[in-house]
């Protein structure tokens, strides 16, 4: 794990309320639109990355799914979610990890990112974050990738991201993927100004 990848948000997360930060969304959307549309029930197992204080969490234990995992590199991120939750925590598995670093130990039919991939601005660490979806996403399964946008932000929490659009994706996760689906999504802000994002679906293939 980046100690100092870690340690910024460790402080945003432990000293920022869920809704004081940019990329709060009460109802996340377009995620759920795009979860449904991959053909994924409730039955299947299900990763997001960098889910911590992610309201997706909350909105598929909903609809009851009960193979659900949250991975973050903040801790502070992933209390908050589960003091959220409350009992219904327990219906969801937790791991801190930065997903460059993580060692995936059983396969998932659905991996979900609105968060991370777009803050990963070395050609290593994207490397290891596509080695990470080849190992955990079992064959046919659907990666959601969430980004800024190429004409979205060049910043975020003060840290510099990557812009992407679908092709950008795709040639950073290698040959074994077919795009299904893109998108562009205008997300409003709490203080209501708009960031232009970007969702991708890529079907691993078999």
């Amino acid at each position: 794990m980046s100690d100092d990848r870690a340690s910024h948000w460790e402080t945003i997360y432990g000293t920022k309320a869920e809704d004081a930060v940019s990329w709060y969304q009460q109802t996340p959307e377009p995620s759920l639109t795009l979860i449904e549309l991959t053909g994924t029930v409730p039955a299947s197992a299900v990763i997001d990355i960098g889910g911590g204080a992610s309201h997706l969490v909350d909105a598929l234990i909903g609809r009851g799914f009960d193979k659900i995992t949250v991975l973050d590199l903040s801790q502070a991120a992933l209390d908050a979610d589960r003091l959220r939750l409350g009992p219904d925590a327990d219906r969801a598995t937790w791991i801190r990890s930065d997903v460059t670093a993580w060692q995936p130990d059983r396969g998932y039919d659905l991996w979900h990112d609105r968060a991370a991939f777009h803050f990963l601005t070395d050609a290593s660490d994207q490397a290891a974050y596509a080695a990470a979806l080849r190992r955990a996403l079992k064959p046919g399964g659907h990666a959601i990738i969430g980004t800024f946008a190429p004409d979205g932000p060049e910043k975020c929490s003060g840290l510099p991201i990557v812009r992407h659009d679908a092709a950008s994706i795709g040639t950073l996760l290698g040959d074994g993927y077919e795009l299904v689906d893109t998108r562009r999504h205008d997300h409003r802000t709490p203080w209501d100004s708009v960031q232009l994002f970007q969702f991708s679906t890529f079907r691993k293939r078999g």
